[in-house]
């Protein structure tokens, strides 16, 4: 009587209980190196050549702080606003903008890596348009403009935290 019923049910849920085991163990895995993965995202900016076209388009309501420099990718831009004229200064060239003017940035190519490991390259494209003053703040529309598809965790970390981007 050694095949009690009872011995052969408690001997599947043993083994069920071990497959759970491993395939938690298994996710458990997955997670954490996608969580490192994320954290350890790199964006590197650098020159590109001309006359790439760019079909991916993503646009934020940003906001410059007047007088303070922020850097998106290798371009450093200020503005200083007044009334209804701005003028932006991007890695030293001065442009003035009145309500509802654009001011394109050259394209820079990024290319996007984790652990390490190259993800993609893309080439970008900014476009500034100016909507006006509030307080010190100098509001744009920023239009990002790519050549591949770049997933929304990678966009935001190319744009400063001190933007208050907000996809539009």
């Amino acid at each position: 009587m050694a095949n009690n019923p009872v011995d052969v049910e408690s001997e599947g849920l043993k083994g069920l209980s071990t497959r759970t085991k491993i395939l938690v163990g298994v996710i458990i895995a997955i997670v954490l190196i996608a969580l490192v993965a994320v954290f350890t995202l790199t964006i590197a900016v650098m020159e590109t050549d001309a006359g790439a076209q760019f079909p991916y388009v993503t646009t934020y309501r940003v906001t410059l702080p007047d007088g303070e420099p922020v850097s998106i990718g290798n371009s450093r831009i200020a503005v200083m606003a007044y009334q209804n004229e701005v003028v932006t200064d991007v890695d030293g060239t001065k442009e003035k903008l009145v309500v509802g003017q654009q001011r394109v940035i050259s394209p820079h190519k990024a290319r996007i890596a984790a652990l390490g490991i190259p993800l993609m390259d893309t080439d970008f494209q900014i476009t500034l348009t100016y909507l006006g003053q509030t307080g010190k703040n100098a509001n744009f529309n920023l239009t990002l403009k790519t050549t591949q598809q770049v997933p929304e965790i990678v966009l935001r970390r190319l744009l400063p935290s001190n933007m208050n981007a907000q996809p539009v």
